[in-house]
């Protein structure tokens, strides 16, 4: 399952996401977005867990709360709308 995860600190690293996901079970994946040019973070990133209930678990946990000073948004990633 792909996770969003919203309203991330600057500083938060793949690392950091990596980290914070692991304790809900196995990710596959981790990514802050960051802009092209200048290589500073978005502010989001996606998560990716191949075990569903692991990953619900995750989103219900995690939406809403701290992480590196921010409240977190955490829900299922929708796909890309392609304009």
């Amino acid at each position: 399952m792909n996770i969003y995860v919203g309203n991330l600190a600057w500083k938060a690293t793949n690392e950091d996401l990596q980290e914070l996901f692991s304790h809900f079970g196995e990710v596959d994946r981790a990514v802050v977005i960051k802009d092209r040019e200048s290589q500073r973070s978005k502010g989001f990133g996606f998560v990716e867990m191949s075990d569903k209930s692991a990953a619900q678990d995750a989103i219900e946990n995690l939406n809403n709360t701290v992480f590196m000073e921010r409240t977190l948004v955490v829900n299922e990633a929708r796909p890309r709308q392609d304009n």
